[in-house]
């Protein structure tokens, strides 16, 4: 009797042993698409070596970068409308956050074409999205803005935000030397620049002393410094990410 209770126990649970083992992991969540086309009004074909970036945003925050979700890069191949998939993971989209599409065609590194109004979006819409451009006038961006030789004046430093005043500067010689105003004290560097890579070291300054939350935008601004990595110019910005391609600092070029 007590022989057949243990044969019962033993293998009258197998099947519910196995039964757990068996169940499926979840599933992560699947890569979605945002899809549509860039047009614009001008009939105008492109040159061979224009390129078309658009991207995905979050644009939440008004004294702060967009940050990107997803980007696409499309060399065009004929004329408008220019179709577009950008990749991104939903998992990230939050539905108290606002995003928006932007895109730009640039021939040279020399802007051509912009959204220049806001492309609000549901990232999570699967409706096709068709982005206006506007072409920019000679007076908007006459010629392609070199890094170097400029005085560009501080309007974002990571951890700080938006800057007005004091405006800080920067400024960056094709010898290496580099340095500006802060938002305290005159400060020097040196510069390593090369193609869009960038590296900021020997950072020093004056010892002027000033109020305490002028003093850490100050800091702050060495310490973003520091981490430099790469930059780009657009539209008469400069704007400097770290080595991960966080925006760190962006700059208005001084007229």
């Amino acid at each position: 009797m007590l022989d057949r209770i243990a044969e019962f126990f033993v293998f009258g649970f197998v099947p519910l042993v196995l039964g757990i083992l068996a169940v499926p992991e979840l599933s992560v969540a699947a890569e979605q698409v945002v899809r549509g086309e860039v047009i614009y009004r001008e009939r105008i074909a492109l040159p061979p070596n224009a390129v078309l970036s658009v991207q995905l945003a979050d644009v939440s925050l008004a004294d702060a970068p967009a940050r990107v979700i997803g980007e696409q890069k499309v060399t065009p191949t004929g004329q408008v409308p220019i179709s577009f998939a950008i990749k991104f993971d939903p998992s990230v989209i939050q539905r108290q956050m606002t995003y928006a599409l932007q895109a730009r065609i640039t021939v040279d590194d020399r802007l051509m074409f912009i959204s220049d109004m806001r492309h609000q979006l549901d990232p999570l819409t699967e409706a096709p999205q068709t982005i206006m451009l506007k072409m920019v006038t000679p007076s908007d961006a006459s010629a392609k803005v070199s890094v170097f030789g400029q005085s560009w004046l501080v309007e974002y430093i990571d951890g700080i935000g938006a800057i007005r005043e004091p405006q800080a500067t920067f400024r960056v010689s094709e010898a290496g030397k580099a340095g500006g105003s802060g938002p305290c004290n005159v400060y020097f560097a040196t510069a390593k620049v090369d193609d869009r890579s960038i590296a900021v070291s020997d950072i020093g300054s004056t010892y002027k002393a000033c109020a305490p939350e002028v003093m850490a935008e100050e800091k702050a601004l060495f310490e973003a410094l520091a981490r430099a990595a790469s930059y780009r110019i657009d539209g008469g910005k400069l704007t400097i990410s770290d080595k991960d391609g966080r925006d760190i600092l962006r700059f208005n070029a001084a007229s």
